[in-house]
């Protein structure tokens, strides 16, 4: 089947490269002079699969998608400039509202339409300038580079530029689209991250398929990111699956699923690595394996661990190749492993064998330390997994960031 499938990157394209979607993007007053709100639309119902924040405090439109889940789902709308958490009851049922005006805009089901929100929290929404928002957005749908372009503008915070990306795959019993857009800068931590991602295809799949799916990829790319260990209150990651393309249904059984995960897959890997790119004051991007895992769980909390670590950030901030930090974080992971076994390598250099320094040259490692990416890799030697995260460094930039976000 490989010599016969093809799949080529949609350059500049997003959550419209899917048949039977549109979107819009605007500028509705809630952000000065920036687009705030956006809208997916697709032509017929979808099949719809979510990844929420395992925060216990969880922003209404968070709710509202998880009560809408298991529903056919033809709208998201999306709000930025204001995250609706921590607003009680009125923040509930402004969030239906923003249900309601969509799907009477549209001509649909209340249930039909998904809610999102990001921005300050604990501030009520300026529902004055969403709802009309909501009937321009709706009214300016269309598709292409440009709707695209304007759809990831409208969701992004923080954020310094649009994250997008999208693939066709022609295969010979027909052709496939999956596209996505991602925000997200700070409050970035697995599990998930103050990430939104939109996700579209046209292949005819079962719910309870894609969720499975897409759950597995979210594990492997949203879940494998972190920037400052914080997560959000309306993380949220969804797909949406309208079976628009002729001739592609991904079944358990189907040929094309292998494929249909492996470019899922690659879609959300490539908006998880925009945002980690794109991490408030990073002068690094670290890519970490860890390599010798007893499992894959285990692997990724001691990813997490080190990636998250104050220290370790701070050292490669500052160019410096303590890897003391590295396994005082492996340490506190919670996870169990013989600290006398440990290797460690920053770059190609190798400066922890069996848990002990390795001789180094100072003046070598400089010089891997002042490239913006930086790959580090840590031998357990427990078992057979293997795991892959990505983070950054922490600057002064960063706390000037986020030492003023309201402002």
């Amino acid at each position: 089947m490989e010599s016969r499938v093809n799949f080529k990157k949609l350059e500049k394209r997003g959550v419209t490269a899917a048949a039977g979607f549109k979107a819009a993007g605007i500028a509705g007053g809630i952000k000065k002079g920036k687009k705030d709100i956006a809208l997916i639309y697709s032509d017929k119902p979808a099949a719809a699969a979510g990844v929420f924040t395992l925060n216990r405090v969880q922003a209404a439109p968070v709710h509202l998608c998880k009560e809408h889940l298991h529903n056919p789902i033809q709208a998201v709308v999306i709000n930025s400039g204001n995250a609706n958490a921590c607003t009680g009851l009125k923040g509930m049922q402004d969030a239906q509202e923003m249900a309601v005006k969509t799907a009477e805009t549209l001509a649909l089901k209340k249930g039909a339409v998904m809610v999102s929100s990001t921005g300050v929290i604990g501030m009520p929404l300026p529902m004055d300038k969403i709802i009309p928002g909501i009937e321009a957005v709706a009214n300016s749908l269309g598709r292409g580079i440009d709707y695209d372009l304007a759809t990831a503008l409208a969701i992004m915070t923080t954020d310094t530029r649009p994250k997008q990306t999208a693939y066709r795959c022609s295969t010979p019993g027909g052709t496939f689209h999956i596209g996505g857009m991602s925000k997200g800068s700070g409050m970035i931590c697995p599990n998930m991250a103050t990430m939104l991602a939109f996700l579209t295809t046209d292949v005819k799949i079962e719910r309870d398929l894609l969720q499975q799916l897409f759950a597995e990829a979210a594990d492997s790319s949203f879940n494998v990111i972190t920037v400052d260990g914080e997560t959000s209150t309306n993380d949220t990651a969804l797909v949406l699956a309208n079976g628009a393309a002729e001739n592609i249904e991904i079944t358990p059984r189907s040929e094309y699923l292998p494929l249909f995960k492996e470019i899922l897959s690659k879609v959300c890997q490539e908006l998880a690595m925009m945002i980690v790119k794109d991490g408030e004051g990073l002068t690094k991007v670290l890519t970490l394996k860890i390599k010798g895992a007893a499992d894959e769980c285990g692997g990724r909390k001691m990813a997490r661990s080190v990636l998250n670590s104050p220290l370790v950030k701070t050292a490669f901030y500052g160019e410096d190749a303590n890897w003391g930090r590295i396994i005082a974080a492996l340490g506190y992971s919670g996870i169990e492993f013989d600290p006398s076994k440990v290797d460690i390598f920053i770059g190609p250099y190798q400066v922890a064998a069996s848990g002990g320094a390795v001789p180094f040259s100072e003046e070598k490692m400089k010089k891997v330390l002042q490239e913006r990416d930086i790959s580090i890799l840590i031998d357990l030697k427990l078992g057979q997994s293997e795991v892959t995260a990505w983070g950054t460094d922490m600057s002064h930039e960063y706390i000037s960031i986020n030492s003023d976000y309201r402002s």
